[in-house]
């Protein structure tokens, strides 16, 4: 506050919270005259915050509004970036030298560890008012104009803060950084990962319905026609009938209600009611007038139609008309009789179950209403009692799917079954049985329509979103196999059902230690990538997700079948700024999940990496248990080069932590090329020479990119080229080749960049070391190396030459050691070699 002191204050906690509670702040009034006064927009700032009414209190957004900050936050502020920049800086260089006092002394680094603990067990806590005070200056002398808001510079009275000599300049042009960098950058804890999946396990395209009745996929019905001379009353039409006035439309109701109500004693009567239900079926298909005939007395009556009349072309007309009412319909009031209707269908398929042309009158309508009342029990939030399905309607629509029925018939039952599962309802929860999983299978592996499978597997998929179980059921059935090979069908809808069912099951735990070991079902997942649809792509990277979290080590053989390539790919297509449509939106999504856990991965794998490494330094004969952790974990290294050479994932997996831990490996390597450490004898010459020649070629990968190795130059310096040029001395002469390639390009890379960076100076630290660590351990073996066939002495002039560019130090360096004679001598020979 202005006052530097707390609006209030207590040393007592009670104390403290009466006056919060009762008691007004004191006006912001500073001590010192000399300074500024608190200005009007202040003081309504402080009224604000400390109004004690909390309905009176300024909102977040009131507060970002309030008139005090005018164009603060506006502002292009350039030097907190200028600060930001430097802090960074300095937390890099403070990680780089703890690391380095912790090989050089665990004692020390240690004692550090204990003085950091002993400075953050320290917390201010409420209970402990007086140490939240303002303190005073050193040598105890009390400054309080130092606390004030007023000392300090404000975005309205200083727009510019000059840099003392020793501080660094933001630089003009910032990096252009990846569209996945604020998107991978976050730390996601694998309990927010899975419930960021479970809410992409289901899309708007999984869950499309669509009509039971008049369904041109089911059963094509023919156009419905009506003659208004024989209507007996007014042949409005929709749009007449939604303008009706009241008055009018009660007239136009009761004469179809008294025409209904009549009884067929004639052929002409017959035909006029069954022309007037052709009429309703028409107008029963435009929602307003759907919702307000079935509301009216006209239901009830339809209802005791299809109950009595004689004429079962009447009755499969009345069902017509019933069915798209409840298709068309806004809403359902409690007092509607539609369980009346329902269980009035049950019974007439029940007593007519051979006749098959009535079931397939009365099923669409049947099922028509009970989606209706799952719908709007859905909405309701609680069940209602009068909208109780009865039992026998669940048992009969079962009897429908199963084997002998015909396929228009199954293919309702099916229908039925999966436009109610997308409901949230009671009415959903009365399909879950036992069976009912294997029979929609049935119907879905044996049927030759495709519109019926692409139903039966639908319903199967909604099914189980209510109960897993429902796909449990059909894997123990059918065989985990065959269910996996179904997903090589040329039907994109099946191939996206599947992959829900799967991604259903592995986020349930059901069969995933079996899933997540199976190579067969990661490779046909991984074949699924290639599909055009970008909905079945987007599951596959969630289904491999699910894999690769339970599962490290699919992740090898996943980027052996190409899946960065595939990451890479879709990552190009779902760029932000581009205009996403919803299918780019959700592959968006499941790839962001699925490159922010492998770049979280890559640690632990190193770890992995280092811990079977570490347990084995300096030992000639590991133990079995050694040799067995060597074995599943150094094939793991071809998922680090896979990562660093693809754009994606290079920029954010190469870190200080990642740079450090690679160093380390190389030092083991440094240890088994010596023979100080033998791995051979547990994972075999061959495996040994692959897993060092991968490490060799992920960090030339990386220097592929000087802009990575930007911040990291301590890094790199003090713990990557130690081993390597321990390498050059090598008696491989493939590891010494590579290790003196890397060591030139990476000291030419390091020294260069510093030179366009602008800076006069290189940093003292990993100069001195670059210098020490040359003079040491490389020029007491230069000669020999310029010695040594091509083109060895190639790189060996490449590092001399940026050296002797960057230090004169290593110039006097070179001269000491009595090597330009050398020089010149290979200098002579190879332009000999050129002419």
């Amino acid at each position: 506050m202005i006052l530097g002191k707390p609006p209030f204050f207590s040393e007592s906690l009670s104390e403290l919270v009466e006056k919060i509670l009762y008691e007004d702040p004191l006006p912001p009034i500073p001590k010192d005259s000399s300074c500024p006064k608190a200005s009007s927009d202040f003081i309504n700032l402080l009224d604000g915050l400390l109004q004690k009414d909390p309905q009176k209190r300024l909102t977040w957004a009131g507060l970002l509004q309030h008139s005090f900050w005018k164009d603060a936050f506006t502002r292009q502020d350039q030097d907190s970036s200028t600060e930001d920049s430097n802090v960074s800086k300095n937390m890099a260089y403070s990680r780089s030298q703890d690391a380095k006092e912790l090989l050089q002394s665990p004692q020390g680094a240690q004692a550090k560890g204990d003085k950091s603990g002993q400075r953050l067990s320290h917390s201010f806590r409420l209970e402990n008012p007086s140490e939240l005070q303002p303190k005073s200056t050193v040598g105890g002398q009390l400054n309080e104009s130092m606390f004030l808001l007023s000392s300090r510079p404000t975005p309205r009275t200083s727009t510019a803060v000059t840099l003392s000599p020793g501080e660094d300049m933001t630089q003009n042009s910032p990096q252009k950084t990846s569209p996945l960098t604020k998107i991978t950058g976050a730390h996601l804890s694998q309990q927010d990962l899975e419930s960021r999946m479970r809410d992409l396990i289901y899309t708007d395209s999984d869950l499309v319905v669509t009509p039971i009745i008049d369904n041109p996929k089911i059963m094509k019905q023919p156009p419905i026609k009506f003659d208004p001379k024989i209507l007996h009353l007014p042949a409005h039409s929709v749009e007449k009938l939604v303008f009706l006035k009241d008055q009018d439309w009660n007239d136009f109701l009761q004469q179809v209600c008294s025409q209904i109500d009549s009884t067929e004693k004639s052929t002409g009567a017959s035909r006029a009611k069954l022309n007037l239900l052709c009429y309703l079926c028409v107008v029963a298909g435009h929602r307003e007038v759907a919702t307000r005939l079935l509301h009216s007395p006209l239901f009830q009556l339809l209802i005791q139609n299809l109950r009595t009349a004689p004429n079962w072309d009447i009755r499969a007309k009345v069902a017509r008309v019933i069915g798209l009412l409840a298709s068309h319909t806004t809403g359902l009031q409690e007092n509607t009789p539609v369980i009346e209707a329902i269980t009035l269908l049950t019974e007439l398929i029940r007593e007519n179950f051979r006749n098959s042309k009535l079931k397939q009158c009365l099923l669409p309508t049947l099922g028509e209403l009970i989606y209706l009342v799952a719908t709007q029990e859905e909405k309701k939030k609680n069940p209602r009692e009068c909208w109780a399905v009865p039992l026998a309607a669940y048992t009969v629509l079962m009897r429908c799917l199963r084997e002998g029925e015909e396929r228009v018939v199954n293919h309702m039952a099916a229908k039925i079954i999966e436009n109610v599962c997308t409901t949230f309802s009671a009415q959903a929860q009365g399909f879950i049985t036992g069976e009912i999983g294997p029979v929609l299978w049935y119907l879905f592996k044996h049927s030759t329509i495709d519109s019926l499978r692409i139903t039966a597997i639908s319903a199967l998929c909604r099914l189980t979103r209510h109960s897993p179980t429902a796909f449990q059921n059909v894997i123990e059935k059918v065989g985990l196999t065959s269910v996996i090979n179904s997903l090589a069908s040329a039907i994109c809808k099946i191939q996206q059902y599947l992959l829900t069912l799967f991604t259903a099951m592995l986020s349930c735990g059901i069969h995933l230690q079996r899933l997540i070991q199976e190579k067969d079902f990661v490779s046909t997942i991984i074949r699924l990538l290639d599909s055009p649809s970008t909905t079945i792509r987007a599951k596959a990277f969630l289904v491999l997700l699910y894999i690769l979290i339970h599962n490290h080590e699919m992740l090898l053989l996943s980027c052996q079948a190409r899946l960065v390539m595939y990451i890479e790919r879709d990552s190009r297509k779902t760029t932000p700024g581009k205009e996403q449509q919803s299918g780019s939106a959700y592959l968006s999504k499941c790839l962001d999940l699925l490159i922010r856990h492998i770049v979280q991965e890559l640690p632990r794998i190193l770890g992995d990496i280092l811990n079977a490494l570490a347990n084995v330094s300096g030992r000639k004969h590991p133990s079995t248990v050694q040799a067995k952790q060597l074995k599943m974990c150094l094939p793991l290294m071809p998922i680090v080069l896979h990562l660093v050479t693809s754009q994606v994932f290079r920029p954010h997996v190469v870190t200080e932590e990642f740079l450090f831990s690679y160093g380390t490996i190389l030092s083991h390597i440094k240890s088994v090329d010596s023979g100080e450490t033998n791995i051979d004898g547990a994972i075999g010459l061959m495996a040994s020479e692959e897993f060092i020649k991968i490490t060799l070629s992920a960090f030339e990968a990386v220097i592929q990119y000087p802009i990575l190795l930007k911040d990291y130059c301590s890094t790199v310096v003090d713990y990557i080229l130690p081993p390597l040029v321990s390498l050059v001395q090598s008696q491989n002469v493939e590891w010494r080749l590579f290790s003196l390639r890397l060591l030139s390009e990476t000291t030419s890379l390091l020294v260069n960049q510093e030179v366009d960076d602008g800076k006069k100076e290189a940093n003292v630290d990993s100069d001195s070391s670059l210098l020490g660590l040359i003079r040491e351990s490389l020029l007491p073996q230069y000669e020999h190396i310029l010695m040594e066939p091509d083109p060895v002495p190639a790189y060996a002039l490449k590092l001399l030459v940026a050296m002797t560019e960057h230090s004169p130090t290593f110039t006097r360096l070179v001269e000491e050691s009595k090597l330009i004679p050398r020089i010149f001598e290979v200098i002579l020979v190879r332009e000999e070699a050129c002419f």
